[in-house]
């Protein structure tokens, strides 16, 4: 009996001293189930938001942030909170191949079996890399994450405190119904100024395809319907006549809502304005564009690299890149300027003068070379000749 109480009274102190610990925390509120603080979620009712309503995540690598975007009262969705990226991996562009340590871009969905709430990141959620896009392209890799820990090799980190909120959003939505949600992941944001710093890239023409579903967004501020078909990505469009989409095959008739297309039309007119614009001032263009991925080729560099080093092999300290392999070829040295052409009599003054030093014996006469041809006068006899013709008009 005297045991049984001691044992209890040593359970209860060892809890009532665990709840002034981290670890309490966890025992009794796992981290994958802490709620939103209670400053956001006031926040977010002033927005006409509420804890369930579904959400939307957008990622910008070269500004390194990450939005969570929720379901207003009327439909559409406003800002809810953004956070910095605590790290990101590789360059801007595309995930090519496993290995090559590229965070993905495009257009991806989450459903509750991708959320992780043991992971040894302290949480995550599987991005769902490759899509249908990626397969088409023969994309590979696997295990794409957004999680905690600020570590990343291809994954998009966050520091535990923001992946807990990222993470409780995507919790509260699901419990709230909603089925999936989109993860929209842009190299930066597609504006004007943006595509034309940007038009030189080997990335662009993708670019310009994800630019489409980021547009759709800011016209409507409702997560578009995404789809593939001839190796691209679709947005909002309705196929006719029972046909469907399929990644590698041409894509079938479609249809779209009429005030969609007419508002798309007005917002591409604007952009094209802005971006001949921002064209005409490349020159004074401040901010210089960050370094891409070349393509499959030097993912496969990256990703050979990747499995070298972790096989131990001695490795440079920076993955390869395609940039470093190019040539560079010298610049040709700047000419020298010519020097302005002494006037005829200067010339014939400085002549004079010398042969007359040559002749009082006041500097020394350079001998004749030995190249001199037979027969050839002393510079000094020359020099006197020309000093007397001087003198006497000959």
């Amino acid at each position: 009996m005297i045991f049984s109480f001691v044992r209890a009274g040593l359970l209860v102190a060892a809890l009532m001293l665990a709840g002034c610990t981290d670890s309490s925390i966890e025992d009794f509120a796992p981290k994958a189930e802490k709620p939103l603080p209670p400053k956001l979620l006031q926040a977010l009712r002033a927005k006409g938001m509420t804890r369930t309503s579904p959400i939307m995540i957008r990622i910008f690598k070269e500004e390194g942030e990450l939005e969570i975007w929720k379901q207003k009262e009327n439909g559409r969705y406003g800002l809810a909170a953004s956070y910095d990226i605590c790290k990101w991996s590789g360059k801007l562009g595309p995930k090519f191949t496993e290995g090559d340590r590229q965070a993905p871009e495009g257009f991806y969905e989450i459903r509750p079996w991708q959320m992780n709430p043991k992971s040894n990141y302290h949480l995550a959620f599987n991005i769902g890399y490759p899509n249908a896009y990626d397969h088409a392209h023969g994309r590979t890799g696997s295990n794409l994450m957004v999680h905690g820990a600020c570590s990343s090799a291809g994954c998009y980190s966050m520091t535990d405190e923001q992946v807990e909120q990222i993470y409780a959003f995507a919790r509260d939505a699901f419990r709230g119904g909603q089925k999936a949600f989109q993860v929209q992941a842009f190299p930066f944001r597609m504006t004007a100024e943006n595509m034309a710093r940007y038009k030189d890239d080997p990335n662009f023409a993708f670019w310009s395809n994800l630019k489409e579903g980021y547009d759709h967004f800011e016209i409507t501020k409702v997560p578009p319907k995404v789809d593939v078909c001839g190796r691209r990505y679709v947005f909002n469009q309705i196929p006719l006549n029972g046909g469907s989409f399929a990644p590698t095959a041409a894509c079938p008739v479609t249809t779209q809502s009429e005030s969609l297309q007419t508002a798309y039309q007005s917002y591409q007119k604007q952009f094209e304005s802005a971006f001949s614009a921002a064209l005409e001032r490349a020159a004074a263009r401040k901010q210089p564009p960050a370094p891409s991925i070349r393509g499959f080729k030097e993912a496969a560099l990256v990703a050979d690299w990747s499995r070298r080093r972790a096989r131990g092999e001695k490795v440079t300290r920076e993955p390869p890149s395609l940039e470093q392999q190019v040539p560079q070829i010298a610049a040709a040295p700047e000419p020298r300027p010519e020097q302005p052409a002494a006037p005829p009599e200067q010339i014939v003054a400085e002549q004079a003068n010398v042969a007359i030093q040559a002749a009082s014996g006041e500097v020394a006469v350079p001998s004749a070379s030995p190249q001199s041809k037979a027969g050839e006068q002393p510079n000094s006899k020359k020099g006197l000749r020309r000093l007397w013709g001087l003198f006497s008009g000959g």
